[in-house]
């Protein structure tokens, strides 16, 4: 077979490909319009990922799964925007992880919407000025994000879905790297460099600024002064900034993860987590019996955290992330008997447990 002819068989599958995606679209006009009739809401993240691994497991071709679940986001991405504008806030300026993790989540055909702050993340979704919100929680090797936690106390949103980034930083820069004096980055991001920096930068001036898309332009408007930056690809693209080296992080496997908040929380997937936050009651033991509530119902519990509850000196509220749904008998058994130990239990949300694929 020639190359004329494997050109034109390409061309004719084109064409079939986006024969068929129209027709999709055809369809997903529809159950927009379904959805907005019985009030239902237009994004379903359990949906999303039940279809994703349906696919993955139908795929017997050549493509990986990471190219598969890449291409499908894109198609779905158009779907939501087919059926209703949506937009997302998202913890700014453009280029920053959180901005990456959003496109990862929602695909380019959505509205996007930058944020200064945490705070604002939020107060766009409680006003319905955004439809849903990206904020980071964690990361694997610097770990909680304090701000993120603490608004969840008085916020009335829910967790619907997570987002697993691998965090690749990198040094940027318009000028050469042995003209290099000062860095730029987020504080979280020299975190995660450490003994690269060390080794490779022992003398240079670490600046802190608010995020990577800041120091890149930063680095842009002072590279005349020596000034370069570390943070991830998209903010060097935007930036009109040369990779001088990718992967600088420490850990190979750095990770953030990421949160989606919206009004409601999200169904049963059949593999799903749960985040709540609880206060003890200041009595001795409290603690322990509130956490025996878990064991007892053998329910897992991923993470906890503990933070200042900002309403009375040296009380502290926890957060725990739990394996399973919070309409499982199991875990709804779980949370009544820790309400016996508390004076606060909150629910943030149950949604997929998903992977960082």
């Amino acid at each position: 077979m020639n190359l004329d002819d494997i050109r034109k068989d390409i061309d004719r599958i084109d064409r079939q490909l986006l024969d068929l995606l129209s027709q999709r679209a055809d369809l997903v006009h529809e159950v927009g319009v379904v959805k907005k009739r019985d009030g239902l809401q237009i994004y379903a993240p359990e949906r999303e990922e039940a279809l994703l691994r349906k696919l993955v497991e139908m795929n017997k071709g050549r493509l990986p799964e990471r190219s598969i679940r890449a291409i499908y986001r894109e198609i779905m991405s158009a779907a939501l925007a087919l059926e209703d504008d949506l937009k997302i806030a998202y913890l700014g300026p453009e280029g920053t992880w959180t901005h990456q993790a959003a496109i990862k989540k929602f695909g380019h055909s959505v509205a996007y919407s930058a944020q200064p702050n945490f705070a604002e993340v939020f107060d766009q979704v409680s006003r319905r000025q955004a439809d849903y919100g990206v904020v980071p929680i964690e990361n694997s090797t610097e770990g909680a994000v304090s701000h993120t936690l603490d608004l969840f106390v008085d916020s009335p949103l829910h967790i619907c879905a997570q987002i697993l980034l691998r965090i690749e930083n990198g040094l940027m820069a318009a000028i050469p790297r042995e003209d290099i004096r000062t860095l730029y980055s987020h504080p979280q991001v020299f975190g995660q460099c450490r003994s690269w920096l060390l080794r490779n930068f022992p003398d240079a001036d670490l600046v802190e600024v608010s995020s990577t898309t800041r120091a890149a332009q930063i680095a842009k408007e002072k590279a005349s002064e020596g000034a370069a930056a570390l943070g991830g690809p998209l903010a060097a693209e935007l930036n009109g900034l040369t990779l001088l080296e990718e992967c600088i992080q420490d850990r190979a496997t750095n990770t953030t993860r990421f949160l989606v908040i919206g009004e409601k929380t999200c169904p049963s997937t059949g593999n799903d987590r749960t985040s709540l936050l609880f206060a003890i009651h200041d009595r001795p033991g409290s603690l322990v019996r509130a956490l025996q509530a878990f064991e007892h119902f053998d329910i897992n519990m991923s993470k906890i955290e503990s933070r200042p509850s900002k309403r009375k000196d040296w009380e502290y509220v926890f957060y725990v992330d739990l394996a399973g749904h919070c309409d499982d008998d199991k875990l709804r058994d779980a949370i009544g008997e820790l309400e016996k130990h508390c004076s606060i239990v909150k629910i943030l949300g149950s949604y997929p447990d998903t992977t960082g694929d």
